[in-house]
């Protein structure tokens, strides 16, 4: 794998790269190292190793954290990241909630089973075929199949791949404004689930989790596109009803439904 620091519009990873984007390049904070150290160290649990492309003064960084941060409890993750600024309104990511977000389809699963599921046990395919598949776009190895990921609260990048998934070509600005059909997203406290026993942090993402999140357990809310009331009420376990809420897309764009629903969850 090789490890790219540098300006770009935003951290993610990409067929083999991992373009990590410095909210003041070229300075690197603590947070940002610990972040490029959790996806060494992923890496190196499924063999596979990672070189690191940055300027001399970001390499020597990282260094000295390598040196002493064995030793340091986990930095704390900031109220806010600034790795992407393309939400509209917040500018950054904001660290309170992390989400997952299904289609309409896997959610009446998920209901039904009482549980998110990582990709291998809820599709019931063997990681070696979901990697091989046309939608695998990013070309992510075969181990993050075992996973199930999550955004920061108020990001659209979940309802984005929902979108991804369903025209099974990446969405454009049409298909993310009146086109744009939200998936259904469950919302966790981020200091809450950082607590299950099969978190892991792999630098990318917030946080993912393997194999099983029982939501009953975990879940602090999950919202529903008002399109789909009358289907997912028919599914709804007992001990999820209080943690339902329906919302009306009334929204112009993915990032106006985004911005709604995380407001949304923050005041219940």
């Amino acid at each position: 794998m090789l490890i790219k620091i540098g300006r770009f519009d935003c951290t993610e990873c990409w067929d083999g790269v991992f373009y990590k984007n410095l909210s003041n390049y070229p300075n690197i904070t603590e947070w940002e190292t610990q972040t490029i150290m959790d996806f060494v160290e992923y890496e190196a649990k499924y063999g596979r190793t990672c070189d690191i492309e940055a300027e001399e003064v970001v390499l020597n960084r990282i260094k000295e954290y390598k040196t002493i941060g064995k030793n340091k409890k986990r930095v704390s993750v900031p109220k806010k990241i600034t790795e992407c600024t393309a939400c509209p309104k917040y500018k950054g990511c904001i660290t309170d909630f992390v989400c997952h977000t299904s289609p309409i389809e896997n959610a009446i699963k998920i209901f039904d089973c009482g549980s998110l599921l990582s990709p291998v046990l809820a599709r019931g395919i063997p990681a070696k075929e979901l990697k091989a598949e046309k939608r695998n776009a990013a070309n992510d190895p075969e181990d993050y199949f075992d996973y199930i990921m999550f955004a920061w609260g108020n990001c659209q990048s979940g309802d984005r791949l929902v979108m991804e998934r369903k025209l099974g070509r990446f969405p454009n600005k049409i298909d993310l404004s009146i086109d744009f059909t939200p998936g259904v997203r469950f919302f966790f406290r981020y200091h809450e689930i950082v607590q299950h026993p099969n978190t892991i942090f792999e630098g990318v993402l917030p946080l993912k989790i393997k194999d099983e999140v029982v939501l009953k357990n975990w879940v602090y809310a999950i919202i529903v596109p008002t399109i789909y009331q009358d289907i997912v009420n028919q599914h709804i376990p007992e001990n999820l009803k209080e943690k339902i809420h329906f919302i009306q897309n009334d929204c112009k764009d993915i990032w106006e439904w985004s911005e709604k629903v995380y407001e949304y969850v923050k005041k219940i």
